[in-house]
């Protein structure tokens, strides 16, 4: 079973999202995800000030097998992409909940009230082949 840190919410579509101290968001792909897609070569992060919707692919994961769109779990402001990627994707591959986070979000609602999935609920539906 693929690495499902507790203190993070989930989407069904394997993003994760931290809420950081100041209230924004950092979000990424889940270990699950980056298993199922294997060695990453290019990533691309959405730039600051994009507006993004729920549900809005925000980013671009490609590796040798194949490239997948990231989704906005939340709408908000980006506030920031990890500038780290461009040169490292790998960095996904490594640490997907750490050094390789995608994006950081201003969320135009409350994380909680946004219907994502605690831990339990993501390892269940990773699980079962999701």
């Amino acid at each position: 079973m693929s690495n499902v840190p507790a203190e993070l919410r989930y989407t069904k579509s394997h993003e994760w999202v931290r809420v950081l101290p100041d209230g924004s968001l950092q979000i990424g792909i889940t270990d699950h995800a980056q298993a199922a897609l294997g060695d990453l070569v290019f990533v691309e992060v959405p730039e600051a000030g994009r507006q993004l919707s729920a549900g809005d692919a925000c980013a671009v994961v490609e590796s040798v097998k194949a490239a997948s769109d990231v989704y906005a779990p939340v709408g908000g402001e980006v506030i920031a992409g990890n500038e780290l990627l461009a040169t490292q994707p790998e960095l996904i591959n490594q640490d997907p909940y750490g050094q390789g986070w995608i994006l950081r979000l201003q969320a135009d609602v409350d994380p909680d009230s946004a219907g994502l999935l605690d831990a339990a609920a993501y390892g269940e539906l990773s699980a079962a082949g999701h």
